[in-house]
């Protein structure tokens, strides 16, 4: 908690957290019913993970908009899973202060910082709590398998299932768990081990197919023909490699790193195999030490889901994702380090020195790591130094920097992304917005529908549609204004404003009715004087002069000087009297 406490006063970034949060109107509406209803069926930003959305609407309810307390919702979590990891392995096995180290470790490694400083990856941290749960939980029904136990295992399985598809392997890391600590093998059948986890491999299944579902509608899985299967499993080998290597030298730390594609050199690649394979083989030959091939294949399996085979997103590799396989590499550590200074009859206050000077050099680390994602300028400016060729960073930077009203400054981090991965939507789209306010209206138009041409994800095309529809309604081309609006709002129902633009331009077509209905369809998405003042208006030139009043009324408590609102309410209730 006292590492993380800067954690709360960090904003909310660019990256993800808009989608989660700050411009997710689901989610700003809190625990309602539609927005319940919302979070079980929909596969918004790739996943179904309904515990997600509920985590984030119980956050609006209780903090509202203000990033600390989001904050301080993914700190508490991180925290719990903290202790729970603790209290498992020290019940599990029985050495308390080797489990206090691991907990340790895991509490403070730099790695981790993305999962837990990150708004939009609450649902690591929430998906991870329900695992543990659910090895506790195990743990209770093997002391005294019965249905009911078994049930309680299965049901928090699911909830962690919904809280992020990561949890698939569980029902193979219990198997693990049955070879050590728990000792459950030989003693009882393998077949019978498998056997056992045969519905909840039924649930791993049922989750994988729907979320393979939620990311290909969602347009998140990456296409073969971009990146050919040899190539994808070249960086699965080497991005194993990078793990155990960050895992133990945590820097040069990034939100992204760029997928190397066709430019992996075929020495890191044969490096890196030869270093899994003598590990594996070390391992397994000294498999009396159960601890060590345990470790060794929690970490390989619980990384299989995300390692890249089947590439979501254009990431090489992500720290987020080392959160939970991290736990194998701890114990073998820590186990294996705490059997060595027994060999040699190191002291207790020796072994606690080094322990804590450990602990000491990751705090630092991580605290420098938590101060990178205070905004989302330092977040991005610190992933270009680190990295190279990073088009994501290049165009969130831009994004921050026009946020910062920098245009001047942005619009070469736009360019950059652009340049470096020509089909990446979201910078066609910010350099379009920005040549757009400055009334180059062809170069934007040009900017636009680039970011059409690539986009993938359906809320920044609507939004992209709406402005073209703005664009081409400044150009006085109507038509094609109100085609656009129109589009954007079969992406995305709630795009407000093209709500309002469209009914703009049916109010000057004299289409009254239909005006009228997009302005009322604008004002439920979200207060907006705006959609009040033209609705307003509208039922002012229909004759209904007492509804236009109150819509006015309505205009003038949510901005009180917008335009000519209260000379048009004063005009109106003069006729109405």
């Amino acid at each position: 908690m006292a590492l993380y406490y800067p954690a709360l006063q960090n904003g909310f970034v660019n990256y993800d957290d808009p989608a989660y949060v700050t411009s997710n109107l689901h989610v700003q509406q809190g625990l309602t019913s539609r927005s319940l209803a919302w979070a079980f069926t929909s596969t918004a930003e790739a996943n179904w993970h309904p515990l997600t959305w509920i985590s984030h609407m119980l956050d609006v309810r209780l903090f509202g908009l203000g990033p600390a307390g989001h904050h301080a919702q993914s700190v508490f979590w991180h925290a719990a899973n903290v202790v729970l990891l603790f209290l498992l392995l020290a019940k599990a096995t029985g050495f308390v202060g080797r489990s206090t180290l691991v907990a340790g470790l895991f509490a403070i490694h730099p790695l981790n910082v993305e999962s837990v400083a990150w708004v939009a990856e609450r649902k690591t941290v929430l998906c991870t709590f329900f695992f543990l749960l659910t090895l506790g939980a195990y743990g209770w029904y093997v002391k005294r398998p019965r249905a009911s136990r078994y049930l309680l295992v299965a049901l928090l399985f699911a909830l962690g299932l919904m809280a992020k598809p990561m949890a698939i392997t569980l029902p193979c890391a219990l198997l693990l768990l049955d070879f050590w600590p728990l000792q459950r093998f030989p003693a009882t059948p393998l077949s019978m081990l498998v056997l056992e986890k045969i519905p909840l491999l039924a649930l791993s299944a049922a989750s994988a197919a729907i979320t393979l579902y939620a990311q290909r509608t969602g347009g998140a899985l990456g296409s073969t023909e971009l990146l050919p299967l040899a190539m994808r499993v070249k960086n699965a080998i080497y991005s194993y490699f990078i793990y155990v290597e960050k895992a133990v030298w945590p820097s040069r730390l990034a939100v992204f790193y760029p997928h190397p594609e066709g430019s992996l050199a075929l020495w890191k690649v044969l490096g890196a195999s030869a270093v899994l394979a003598a590990v594996t083989a070390l391992f397994w030959h000294f498999r009396e030490r159960r601890y060590l091939l345990v470790g060794w294949l929690w970490f390989l399996g619980t990384l299989a889901p995300v390692i890249g085979i089947v590439q979501v997103g254009r990431q090489a590799w992500a720290d987020r994702y080392a959160y939970l396989p991290l736990w194998g590499l701890f114990v073998i550590g820590v186990w294996l380090l705490s059997e060595a200074a027994a060999r040699i009859s190191l002291s207790r206050a020796a072994q606690v020195a080094i322990a804590l000077a450990v602990l000491l050099g990751y705090s630092v680390t991580a605290h420098i790591q938590i101060g990178y994602w205070r905004n989302s300028y330092s977040l991005f400016a610190h992933a270009i130094q680190v990295t190279d060729a990073n088009p994501i960073a290049e165009g969130n930077l831009g994004s921050a920097l026009m946020e910062m009203r920098r245009p001047d400054l942005a619009v070469s981090h736009l360019e950059r992304a652009i340049q470096l991965m020509p089909t990446l939507a979201t910078p066609h789209y910010n350099l379009g917005t920005l040549l757009h306010r400055q009334n180059e209206l062809d170069r934007a138009q040009r900017e636009y529908q680039l970011a059409l041409k690539y986009a993938s994800d359906e809320r920044e095309a609507a939004q992209t549609h709406n402005n073209l529809g703005v664009l081409f309604n400044q150009l006085g081309r109507r038509d094609e204004a109100a085609a656009e609006f129109t589009a954007a709002i079969a992406l995305n129902p709630y795009e407000q404003n093209s709500l309002i633009g469209r009914g703009m331009i049916e109010r000057e077509e004299g289409k009254l009715d239909a005006a009228l209905q997009d302005f009322a369809r604008a004002a439920q998405v979200a207060p907006s004087p705006l959609a009040f003042y033209w609705q307003g208006r509208v039922l002012e030139e229909k004759g209904q002069l007492s509804a236009a009043a109150e819509a006015y009324r309505t205009a003038v408590k949510l901005a009180p000087n917008f335009g000519d609102t209260q000379v048009r309410l004063g005009n109106v209730e003069k006729a109405v009297k």
